[in-house]
């Protein structure tokens, strides 16, 4: 099978996966902590095959929350849904930028520089994808901030306990599936295409 056919079934199937994880609600009642689990597959996906592949496989990720319906109950406006979805999570595979250092001391068995870039990695992640939903929430969200709360600290207050969450999760799970199967960094090809960091 043709490398850059299999990257593309590989990222569907990550987009897919991501899809089917939303249905999972891991959310505080007032959204403040809204876990995503589908992160660890696009985090790790992007590992795998880079930030170009990852963030187009956030970005179909995205499409389908619009498309299966499950973005239309938050629609406001069209830039809104734009931003929260197809954009925020294509900004989810940016932890592939560092890919190639992950896969590297992964392959060497460099036990501390694998744990720090898989850290680090789920850092830029998640912190790329709610910086998004940041921007939304000043926007767009800000005029259901409380009266005489700053629509700034409004949607920190509400982003930013998720981003904190999301980095945690993401990060403790990725490095406890590095442990126990290190096999899953390292694509049997071992060809991250679309990546300028290979």
């Amino acid at each position: 099978m043709n490398k850059n056919l299999r990257v593309w079934i590989e990222g569907t199937i990550i987009a897919a996966m991501g899809m089917a994880l939303s249905y999972i609600p891991i959310q505080t009642a007032n959204a403040a902590l809204d876990l995503s689990l589908g992160l660890v597959p696009l985090v790790l996906y992007s590992y795998r095959r880079g930030a170009l592949a990852g963030m187009t496989a956030g970005f179909v990720w995205g499409l389908l929350n619009i498309v299966l319906g499950s973005a239309m109950k938050n629609f406001i406006s069209v830039p809104q849904i734009i931003f929260e979805y197809p954009f925020a999570f294509a900004f989810g595979g940016l932890g592939g930028l560092l890919g190639t250092k992950v896969r590297l001391s992964v392959q060497k068995g460099y036990q501390k520089q694998m744990v720090l870039y898989i850290v680090l990695g789920a850092v830029l992640a998640c912190l790329s994808r709610w910086f998004w939903h940041f921007w939304a929430g000043v926007f767009v969200w800000g005029a259901y901030a409380p009266e005489n709360m700053s629509p700034w600290l409004y949607s920190f207050s509400v982003n930013g306990a998720s981003a904190l969450g999301n980095i945690i999760y993401v990060a403790v799970v990725l490095v406890i599936l590095v442990k126990v199967a290190p096999r899953l960094f390292i694509p049997k090809d071992d060809h991250g295409v679309w990546s300028a960091t290979k």
